[in-house]
């Protein structure tokens, strides 16, 4: 006789996973230690009279050449305003100078072209051009002479207060 078997194929549930329980740690509970700063209080003295004689000396001549610094700072600020406004004074006239030596020149330039515009022979205009290039000449000799003169009065005037300044300072350093 034939057994009869009967295979199901049903599917089998799936199981599901079982909650394993985690293991649990605890941190160890530590605690910072506590240091206490230590106080170092600084220790209690007098400073003995002749440091503070040389502390106090010290502090009055420091003050002393502050004094003499600013004094002299402010000195030579003066010097270098003055220095500068002569300096300017001198090159406005100096350009004033040039200006009217230009004017001159040309005055000089328009009365020969006029003299030109009426000469009647080639011979006067000869004798007109000669005539002017002499008195031009001249008068260009003794304006660079002028100019000249004046640029190194301006000099001068310019560098006066500064050379007083320095050789005041090396007689009181001296």
């Amino acid at each position: 006789m034939a057994e009869n078997t009967v295979s199901t194929n049903t599917p089998k549930a799936k199981s599901k996973p079982v909650a394993v329980a985690a293991p649990t740690f605890e941190m160890p509970k530590f605690e910072i230690p506590k240091f206490e700063m230590p106080k170092f209080e600084m220790p209690k003295f007098e400073v003995p009279t002749a440091f503070r004689e040389i502390a106090e000396k010290g502090i009055a001549q420091a003050k002393e050449n502050y004094e003499k610094v600013k004094s002299a700072a402010e000195q030579a600020t003066d010097v270098l305003e003055e220095t500068y406004s002569t300096a300017s004074k001198g090159c406005a006239s100096y350009g004033l100078k040039l200006v009217e030596t230009t004017r001159a020149n040309s005055d000089a330039a328009f009365d020969l072209l006029s003299e030109l515009m009426t000469a009647k022979s080639y011979a006067q205009v000869v004798e007109l051009s000669s005539a002017y290039l002499r008195k031009q000449f001249d008068a260009l000799v003794a304006q660079a002479k002028e100019l000249s003169e004046h640029a190194q009065k301006v000099a001068t005037e310019t560098a006066e207060p500064i050379k007083e300044s320095i050789s005041t300072t090396f007689n009181k350093a001296a």
